[in-house]
């Protein structure tokens, strides 16, 4: 099957296969739409069971991040990157550099980030090698603060839709992933009252949101189907699937992780269901928002209210599904193509 034929290709771009043998760097850039302004997105280091599983998940990424950067309101367009390989085995700074030198060769079609397994430091030795790169310790520094605020705000705009209140005290949380996003975001969430379930692949995380959120652990697979109004997924995408609704139980879906649904026939089910779906790269954007302040030269001050118009974002988003009788991620999907339309003009 070629790329083009690929069913997550969505007339991107570009597509980049990357390869160093002395460092043993394996990536894949791609750029999916540039209308707005230069492509943006994190690099995410995993250990894919096959570059088959990366282009899926690289193509998939990179039209969630022009989405992201439309419905935030920023002058991006989409892009992302993945390096195959273990993070505990292969970072290097030879792997980093020979990494920027691969993004210098786009001449700034694309602008690098943080993301799964990429670190401040790791950004920064990119840096050596290219100028086109976001979030180093000594400009913007890390969005993943920003990244929870904005999820946090999200979900009061969907209670505020679905169970009738922004308040959340004695809203029951199911949180899948305590990671730097996850755990923030679930520290928003205890402050105001909310019971956390919580789940994670580290216990170390776990053990730390029982003792200081007051969380209740559940196994890996056992958050699926616990009792509660809201599943937060703040891990890696997909885990909304055939299986997993199955088990659902909740009322609202809304957490930090990308690429939530498995497949796009998941946000009308998730509808079917009663279920209220607060579309991943809209709840999300928080850490583009912060990444690009460095870029346009937000204030402070600037970049919050723009992190906290997530909230407004999404309120809109939730009555205009309402209104028009449809999924969430539909009416989110053309809302963002609407806006990358006006930006042909």
């Amino acid at each position: 099957m070629s790329l083009y034929e690929h069913p997550e290709f969505d007339h991107h771009e570009q597509v980049v296969f990357c390869h160093d043998q002395e460092s043993g760097l394996k990536a894949i850039i791609a750029i999916h739409d540039t209308t707005l302004g230069p492509s943006l997105g994190g690099t995410r280091l995993w250990n894919y069971a096959s570059s088959a599983e990366a282009v899926t998940d690289v193509l998939r990424l990179s039209r969630g991040m022009t989405y992201k950067s439309a419905m935030a309101g920023l002058p991006l367009g989409g892009g992302k990157a993945v390096i195959i390989g273990d993070a505990k085995k292969i970072k290097s700074e030879e792997l980093f550099r020979a990494y920027g030198r691969f993004i210098e060769s786009l001449s700034g079609r694309y602008i690098t980030a943080e993301d799964v397994n990429i670190r401040t430091e790791d950004i920064g030795m990119v840096a050596k090698e290219t100028s086109y790169v976001a979030g180093t310790a000594d400009k913007a520094g890390d969005p993943s603060p920003h990244t929870a605020l904005g999820t946090y705000l999200g979900l009061k705009a969907a209670a505020k839709h679905k169970l009738g209140s922004e308040d959340l005290k004695g809203v029951k949380i199911a949180i899948q992933g305590l990671g730097a996003v996850g755990y923030d975001f679930a520290k928003y969430c205890a402050e105001d009252g909310a019971e956390l379930i919580v789940t994670d692949i580290n216990e170390e995380a776990i053990e730390r949101a029982v003792k200081e959120l007051g969380a209740k652990a559940v196994g890996l697979d056992e958050i699926y189907g616990v009792d509660a109004d809201v599943y937060a997924p703040c891990a890696l995408g997909a885990t909304i699937n055939d299986e997993t609704l199955k088990q659902l139980k909740v009322k609202i879906i809304a957490g930090s992780a990308n690429n939530q649904l498995a497949n796009p026939k998941h946000d009308k089910a998730v509808k079917d269901m009663g279920i209220l779906y607060a579309p991943d790269y809209v709840i999300n954007a928080g850490g583009v928002i912060h990444i690009c302040s460095e870029a346009a030269n937000f204030t402070v001050e600037e970049t919050e209210k723009r992190v906290r118009g997530i909230y407004d974002t999404l309120d809109q988003l939730f009555a205009r599904a309402q209104d028009e009788d449809r999924p969430t991620g539909t009416v989110a999907d053309e809302m963002a193509r609407e806006i990358i339309a006006k930006g042909k003009q």
